[in-house]
C-alpha cells in the first residue's frame, strides 16, 4: 500500500531522581517541562522521582532508567549505596550525584567510584540539560561490560577488601 507510512517508534529517555528534597525535585520537574528542553521526533524525556534508595531499586527492577540523578545523602544511605545494585544491571544507567555542596572532593570521589558527573543544587536549567544529555549519550555510546568482566571486577574488589582487612 503506497502512501501508508510506518509510525516511528519514539525512544523514551528515562531519568530517575532519587532522594531529592522537595525544592530540588520541583525545580527538576519544572526544568523538564521547559519548551527549550532538547527533544526530537524520535525521542522524548521522561522523569520519575523516588524518595528513597529502596523505592528506586524497586522502580528500576521493573523499568531500568537511562540516567539517575541522586541526592548525595539519602537519610541513612548515600549515593554510594546505589553503585552495587546499579552495576548488577546488564546495562547500568549513568549516575549523577546532586548536592548543594558540590565541591572538588565530591566531584573527585563521585567520578573515581563510577558516577558520571555531579550537579550542584539549586539546579540551573542549562547545566541540567547539558549534564543529562551528556550522561545519556555516554550511556548510549559506551560498550557493554561483559558479565564475566563484571564478575571479575567484583571478585577483585572482594579480594582487595579481604587483603586490606588482613
Amino acid at each position: 500500500m503506497k502512501g501508508l507510512r510506518k509510525a516511528k517508534e519514539i525512544t523514551q529517555i528515562k531519568v530517575l531522581s532519587v532522594g531529592l528534597g522537595h525544592e530540588d525535585s520541583s525545580r527538576l520537574a519544572v526544568i523538564f517541562t521547559r519548551s527549550d528542553w532538547p527533544s526530537g521526533p524520535d525521542y522524548a524525556w521522561q522523569l520519575q522521582s523516588c524518595p528513597s534508595l529502596r523505592a528506586a531499586v524497586s522502580v528500576w527492577q521493573k523499568d531500568a532508567p537511562h540516567v539517575i540523578v541522586c541526592e548525595k545523602s539519602l537519610g541513612s544511605n548515600s549515593w554510594r549505596d546505589l553503585l552495587d545494585p546499579m552495576h548488577e544491571l546488564p546495562d547500568p544507567p549513568s549516575l549523577i550525584v546532586a548536592s548543594r555542596i558540590a565541591d572538588e572532593y565530591l566531584w573527585a570521589e563521585a567520578l573515581n567510584l563510577g558516577a558520571y558527573d555531579v550537579l550542584a543544587a539549586p539546579f540551573e536549567p542549562t547545566e541540567v540539560m547539558r549534564v543529562l544529555c551528556s550522561a545519556w549519550l555516554h550511556r548510549v555510546h559506551r560498550k557493554p561490560i561483559p558479565a564475566s568482566s563484571r564478575a571479575m571486577g567484583a571478585a577483585a574488589a572482594s579480594a582487595d577488601s579481604f587483603l586490606a582487612a588482613g
